[in-house]
């Protein structure tokens, strides 16, 4: 994303509606989606997480119960995280530049506590030493004076060791970025010759990494038709390997979801490429709580033709379950949607504060900023980028676009990432998909639960788990022998749920 730096139970529902159901979610609404791949990535780049914890800033469920913000997101939806690497985000006195200072091994700390709770991670590799955009592709300070043949060579063996870093961590590795919003250029080389070279050196070194891992090239400016599409076809005369074609898509910049859907159906049907959104957002209010003006405040990205929803909880909710329609329009090859950096909450609330109180908490948030590189930028920054960080540098842009509130209490909009997956109506109990739950479904259970040879799919396991505590086991077996028995059960087997 290009920063704005400057001023300027166990009750179950007895029925489901069939095609018009919709998912409530606390106060928000959600129309759910039929997605073409059931894995459809349903995914959230946290990337600044650390460095907000260090600061002080803890996370809670919609209800204020304290939680390690990973297991937040798994429960709400969530099935992949993203987090962006710098080669080395740090000045010659080893102060961070802020950002979130997101080297290796952050990465393999963020993939580590991503895979405890079941979310896969993709990296995201800037070939750079702070941010990388259309307006900037510096390269690594180590490699300002390589050639292109040198930086082949330098990219491939960061790129192989650091996967294996993260991978030792404990993260479950499933695709990596070479690059982020390449549009322009990669690593400080601008030319397509030079550029395709690198982009094919990182994916050699995925695919020595692990050749089941996914390979994504990312672009921006969607709303540039042709010219993205030029750029997947010069993918193609460079015969650079990858699997993905990536975009960003912010609806106040990007142009409208239907030329969204084009763009990526181009590489999807001429090329054969999955197509996904790397980074999206919306605004849930105009308001800042920080101190450090937002991306998105009044008079600036606040409007426009392709702004379709309220700058309000169920807007960001809408705006994301849009996005995620309009990738699932490109067909089977449709991979899915990240929202970008939906936790950068303030490290310090000055809502409502004014005067001596506003001063002394802005300056607190300062601190906190510089010493612990949760701040956009800080001010150390102007050793690398002296003409935009190095001036510009503060607190967090996006602190109105994240899905938790000031305090780090979650909004009813993260629940975005569950309800939009349509739940297809089943008997409970009914295994086997006969129309009814009887001793047949009980004993295919018990096989299950005791190991003897049944194969269960996922939709059999969920039927067969009447008393939903995630596991389907004896004690579901017998509720269901009950229930074919006509004993009196606490769930309502042999009803349609959702």
């Amino acid at each position: 994303m290009r920063m704005l730096r400057r001023p300027a139970s166990i009750a179950l529902a007895a029925v489901m509606i069939l095609s018009a159901f919709t998912a409530q979610a606390a106060d928000i609404t959600v129309e759910p989606i039929k997605f073409n791949d059931p894995d459809f990535i349903r995914g959230m780049d946290i990337s600044s997480v650390l460095s907000l914890e260090r600061s002080g800033v803890t996370y809670m469920t919609s209800d204020g119960k304290r939680e390690d913000i990973f297991k937040i997101l798994s429960d709400s939806g969530v099935n992949y995280i993203r987090v962006r690497v710098w080669n080395d985000p740090f000045n010659s006195d080893g102060k961070g530049y802020g950002g979130g200072n997101n080297d290796v091994n952050s990465a393999a700390v963020i993939g580590r506590r991503a895979a405890q709770y079941g979310m896969k991670l993709l990296v995201d590799f800037h070939y750079s030493d702070f941010w990388a955009d259309p307006a900037k592709q510096t390269a690594p300070k180590a490699w300002s004076k390589l050639t292109v043949s040198e930086k082949e060579a330098a990219l491939y063996d960061y790129t192989l060791s650091s996967l294996k870093t993260i991978k030792e961590a404990g993260a479950d590795i499933g695709m990596v970025q070479i690059g982020n919003e390449t549009t322009t250029g990669i690593a400080g080389e601008y030319d397509r010759a030079g550029m395709a070279r690198l982009f094919s050196a990182g994916a050699k070194a995925v695919r020595d990494f692990d050749s089941d891992v996914m390979v994504a090239l990312h672009f921006t400016n969607p709303e540039r038709t042709q010219y993205i599409k030029g750029i997947v076809d010069f993918l193609d005369e460079y015969k650079v390997d990858y699997d993905v074609f990536a975009v960003s898509y912010y609806p106040y910049w990007h142009g409208s979801l239907s030329n969204l859907t084009d763009v990526l159906s181009y590489a999807a049907d001429k090329y054969g490429k999955f197509a996904m959104v790397a980074e999206t957002s919306y605004a849930n209010t105009l308001s800042d709580t920080d101190g450090h003006i937002n991306t998105v405040s009044k008079g600036s990205n606040d409007t426009g033709a392709d702004l379709l929803w309220d700058l309000s909880v169920q807007g960001q909710a809408d705006e994301l379950r849009s996005v995620m329609d309009a990738v699932n329009n490109v067909g089977e090859r449709g991979l899915g949607v990240f929202y970008w950096e939906g936790a950068w909450i303030t490290v310090g609330d000055t809502s409502g504060l004014t005067g001596k109180d506003y001063t002394e908490r802005l300056k607190l948030n300062k601190e906190l900023w510089e010493s612990c590189g949760s701040g956009w930028a800080a001010s150390y920054s102007a050793e690398y980028d002296p003409d935009d960080a190095g001036r510009w540098y503060g607190g967090s842009a996006v602190d109105n676009q994240a899905f938790f509130d000031p305090s780090g209490r979650a909004l009813p909009s993260l629940r975005v990432f569950g309800d939009v997956v349509y739940k297809e109506p089943y008997i409970l109990g009914d295994v086997d998909g006969s129309g009814e739950a009887d001793i047949i479904d009980a004993s295919f259970v018990q096989r299950y639960s005791t190991g003897v040879a049944v194969v269960f799919k996922k939709s059999e396991i969920k039927r067969g788990d009447v008393d939903r505590d995630g596991e389907t086991d004896v004690s579901d077996a017998t509720f269901i022998q009950r229930y074919a028995t006509n004993f009196a059960v606490p769930y309502p087997i042999g009803e349609t749920v959702g």
